[in-house]
């Protein structure tokens, strides 16, 4: 997660629009940066990472007692928050 982004208002913002506890919002995005951070560039330098292989992952910790529209919705959130912040977008 970049450092310009306030974890506290993100997990707020995902909370809001999600309905999900603080702490498993912050488990969430715990093993999305792990994963994240694990990715593979190509040749070109790029890393295409697809957002089911994100979930997928989240879902096989063991920690994690979430169901994948939860999950789906705390990093489409999440999505949404970096978006609307100028942080992030997605790529076609």
């Amino acid at each position: 997660m970049s450092e310009a982004v306030n974890e506290q208002e993100l997990v707020d913002y995902i909370a809001l629009k999600t309905n999900a506890a603080p702490a498993a919002i912050r488990l969430v995005l715990q093993h999305e940066q792990v994963f994240l951070n694990n990715a593979k560039a190509n040749a070109k330098g790029e890393v295409d990472i697809d957002s089911d292989d994100i979930v997928d992952y989240v879902l096989s910790r063991r920690d994690v007692k979430l169901d994948e529209l939860t999950v789906e919705s705390i990093l489409d959130t999440e999505m949404d928050f970096l978006m609307d912040k100028g942080i992030a977008g997605y790529v076609d």
